[in-house]
């Protein structure tokens, strides 16, 4: 029997011995890029297609740089292809793709379009790339072994723009993450070179925003930009761009976001479409095609495409966000860093690059001086040189025996031993040692760049400048301000019809469709219940519910739910959560609270309040003293102009009055004016619209002033349904 025993150890240590140096191997040698832009995946792909000759050659088979790149890369062949993928111009994944493509490589705005396998698709260094190894063979930048100490490669490349900035890199270590959004080039290029003249120069002047292979709108919002720029992190959004096609009533999508998807923008349309959220699309196609992507929505011919793409763009992919990280490895540290800041590490950075190939420069052109200044000495005398030679009986001797005659040293003793005959002519040496003096003022100049640091950034500067000039194009992504555009709320998303309300005696409301209405029009009522008021009105409306305690209430109308007139609609105490012996009297719908509220009360007086008294920007849904509890309550109407009215009072008499002679109100809760004047204690009874009333004379019973005490009604209008009061309190 196998016995185990249990070892008592820290998980602390555990961790630390194990899983730290893992952590890392991931965060310095996998996943974050460095100041050149690269991560290492990238960095060693590039260089093994540089050694292969591919900047310059012609394409070969993706197949073969990945066989080649894994002898500096031990990972699968499959995932030095992604990598290998991604940097292509067939990918559209990068502004300035790396890799010149042929094939199908897929794309970067699809989830499903796959790319074909690397036997199929060939590949060679873009153009671009001669500005990422220039002067790599200069000794530029440092080189370390291989993984088995084979070959050599680079720790860094010597790009000669800001290329971290210039494409978008996105990288997920352990515990920390690196996401790196695009810059345009021309814009890039014309901010360090500012940044270079002044420290303090603002680079949003410059850089004006993030720029993506993939185009669409983005979004600017100062306070977001400046953020970003300042600190590395923060996010934006960029939305599709659209074109709508009237003829063949549908819209066009051509660019997305970067972030998503054509698949995840077809899927998320379909899903709106299939729930009733979007009921103006009829179809949905992906029409991509050579031309680049396209997405079609077949709409109803009464659609208004702006306002739909609106919707799309709150409730899909069609606008997404961009969050920014700028995680960067400096000399094996990451840090997160803004803008301005990455720029002056890569301007160091390239200060350096540029110090060491001129010091590799010196070393080369000091050592061919030293040579020639040999070579000078032997000017003086060739047929000593000659003689030397030819008297010289050992062969390992002559490198000696020049040293001795002439003075030199063995480097140059070896130099002219190596010469061949036919140039040991005058016309040769003369030639060659004319070189001297340039040589010697190029040593000079060279040493004067290693020593000066402003001439450095002047070289900068002009390879800056020639970069924007040579690689340099307009803007994919548009910048258009927040300011226009419109915030999409909860609300524009709500559909909008025509409707009718229908508030019962014993407090129930009914919203119906008129559409539905049209179908069944025959009501269902709770037994003794009848229907006092109803309203038509839209679903996007706001409804106003006036109740005997002097109480508004206020909700949305797409807020309560539509139903049949077979149905019994909503109960209003359980609805609004009434008192018990509390009851809605009156109901009014406003889209915009124009208009007036009247409130007619049993003294005679009337209140005329402006409808904006009763709008809130808190959405409040409980408004107290809505209209006066001074007296009585006998009238009330929701006007949007001013109308003729009829008074009645307790002893019969009758006023037609106008509501324009009546100031409107701004106080609820105000007792307004008098109108019908009181005679012998009378009080108003009731009041009507003139157009619910048949009188022969209406001039005999009309008044131009108020207050007025009315005419006694004539025996030939006495109408008792005329004096019916509506409001019962």
């Amino acid at each position: 029997m196998t016995k185990i025993y249990a070892i008592d150890q820290k998980i602390v240590d555990t961790l630390e011995k194990n899983y730290m140096p893992y952590a890392m191997s991931v965060i310095v040698s996998r996943a974050i890029p460095e100041i050149d832009g690269f991560k290492p995946s990238h960095r060693k792909l590039l260089f093994t297609m540089y050694k292969m000759g591919l900047l310059t050659g012609s394409k070969t088979k993706s197949a073969n740089v990945v066989g080649q790149t894994m002898k500096l890369n031990p990972r699968g062949d499959m995932a030095i292809y992604e990598t290998l993928v991604r940097l292509t111009r067939g990918n559209a994944a990068l502004l300035h793709p790396f890799i010149d493509s042929k094939g199908n490589f897929g794309k970067q705005y699809s989830r499903d379009m796959r790319f074909a396998a690397p036997r199929y698709t060939e590949v060679k260094l873009d153009k671009i790339c001669e500005e990422i190894f220039r002067d790599i063979d200069k000794n530029t930048v440092d080189f370390i072994d291989n993984y088995d100490g084979t070959l050599k490669e680079p720790t860094l490349l010597p790009t000669t723009f800001p290329n971290v900035l210039v494409n978008s890199n996105q990288g997920i270590a352990v515990g920390m993450a690196s996401n790196i959004c695009s810059f345009n080039l021309q814009e890039v290029c014309e901010a360090t070179v500012q940044l270079i003249k002044n420290e303090d120069a603002d680079l949003v002047q410059y850089l004006k925003a993030p720029d993506f292979s993939t185009g669409g709108q983005l979004i600017y919002n100062e306070k977001e930009i400046t953020e970003i720029y300042n600190s590395g992190r923060g996010g934006f959004k960029v939305r599709a761009k659209y074109r709508y096609d009237k003829e063949n009533s549908c819209i066009e999508v051509f660019e997305i976001p970067y972030t998503t998807t054509t698949e995840a923008v077809i899927d998320s349309v379909i899903e709106l479409v299939k729930s009733g959220k979007i009921k103006e699309i009829t179809d949905v196609r992906d029409e991509t095609d050579l031309d680049g992507l396209k997405i079609t929505f077949d709409v109803r011919k009464s659609t208004d495409p702006d306002a739909l793409m609106n919707k799309l763009f709150k409730l899909t992919p069609l606008q997404d966000a961009f969050n920014c990280n700028f995680n960067i490895l400096i000399k094996g540290s990451p840090r997160v860093m803004g803008i301005k800041t990455i720029l002056r590490e890569w301007v160091d950075y390239r200060i350096e690059c540029i110090k060491r190939q001129t010091q590799f420069d010196i070393g080369k052109k000091s050592d061919k001086l030293h040579l020639l200044l040999g070579l000078q000495k032997i000017l003086l005398d060739i047929d000593k040189a000659i003689k030397i030679i030819r008297e010289t009986e050992q062969e390992s001797q002559v490198v000696p025996n020049l040293i001795q005659g002439f003075g030199i040293d063995q480097i140059q003793a070896e130099f002219i031993a190596e010469i061949k005959l036919r140039n040991l002519n005058k016309e040769y040496i003369l030639n060659r040692v004319g070189e001297i003096e340039n040589l010697q003022k190029e040593i000079q100049d060279l040493k004067d760049i290693y020593n000066d640091e402003n001439r450095v950034k002047k070289i900068i500067i002009k390879q800056l400048n020639d970069i924007a000039k040579k690689y340099g194009q307009p803007r994919r992504t548009d910048i258009i301000s927040e300011e226009h555009i419109e915030e999409i709320t909860q609300e524009h998303l709500i559909e909008d019809y025509n409707l009718k309300l229908f508030l019962t005696e014993q407090n129930y409301l009914k919203k119906i469709p008129l559409v539905s209405l049209r179908a069944n029009p025959e009501h269902k009522l709770k037994e003794e219940d009848v229907i006092v008021q109803e309203v038509e009105t839209r679903n996007k409306a706001d409804l106003l519910m006036f109740s005997n305690k002097f109480t508004v209430y206020k909700m949305k109308i797409y807020e309560i739910n539509d139903c049949k007139a077979s149905n019994l609609g909503e109960y209003l105490n359980n609805l609004l959560g009434l008192e018990a012996d509390e009851k809605i009297i009156y109901i009014a719908a406003t889209d915009n609270y124009k208009g007036y509220m009247l409130f007619g009360f049993e003294n005679g007086k009337m209140a005329k309040i402006d409808m904006e008294s009763y709008a809130t920007k808190t959405n409040r849904k409980k408004l107290a003293n809505a209209y006066s509890d001074l007296e009585k309550l006998v009238y009330i109407e929701h006007i949007q102009e001013d109308i003729e009215l009829v008074a009645f009072s307790s002893i019969n008499k009758v006023l037609i009055f106008n509501t324009v002679n009546i100031n409107p109100k701004s106080t609820r809760d105000s007792q307004g004016v008098q109108v019908l004047a009181s005679k012998k204690g009378s009080k108003m009874v009731s009041i009507k619209k003139v157009d619910e009333i048949a009188f022969q004379d209406l001039d005999y019973y009309r008044t131009k002033n108020i207050p007025a005490t009315g005419c006694y009604l004539k025996k030939e209008d006495d109408v008792t349904e005329q004096l019916q009061i509506p409001i019962d309190i």
